[in-house]
């Protein structure tokens, strides 16, 4: 237990930092871009890592720092929230509405193709 708490505290801090470091190259005032990009982006990783674990076996150490450390890190659904709550108080309901439905659709399929690629890859 100890073991997995330490590294999905070094995979979060990985993946925090990124994610904050994202902030500086994917900034809009008209589109919360940065947590549209880090969320689908996200979502590819687990889609990605979790394929490769599924096809490799590999230990659950792994998973913990790689998926729920990093990417657990890394994605910001409590951000993408925040997002909408702020486009709706600013009455931008259509933005709003789009950034919602692009957000689950595209990080959905992401999951999807990154699981297919490791499939598809003899690793």
């Amino acid at each position: 237990m100890i073991k997995n708490i330490f590294l999905v505290a070094i995979g979060g801090a990985g993946g925090s930092v990124v994610r904050y470091l994202s902030s500086f190259i994917f900034s809009s005032k008209k589109f919360p871009l940065t947590t549209f990009f880090v969320n689908i982006l996200g979502c590819f990783f687990i889609g990605l890592l979790m394929g490769y674990f599924i096809k490799q076996q590999t230990t659950q150490s792994w998973q913990m720092l790689l998926v729920t450390g990093f990417c657990g890190g890394f994605t910001t659904f409590s951000a993408f929230s925040y997002d909408i709550v702020l486009l709706m108080q600013q009455q931008r309901y259509t933005t709003a509405l789009l950034y919602v439905f692009s957000t689950l659709i595209l990080g959905v399929l992401a999951t999807i193709l990154g699981m297919y690629i490791v499939k598809q890859v003899s690793i």
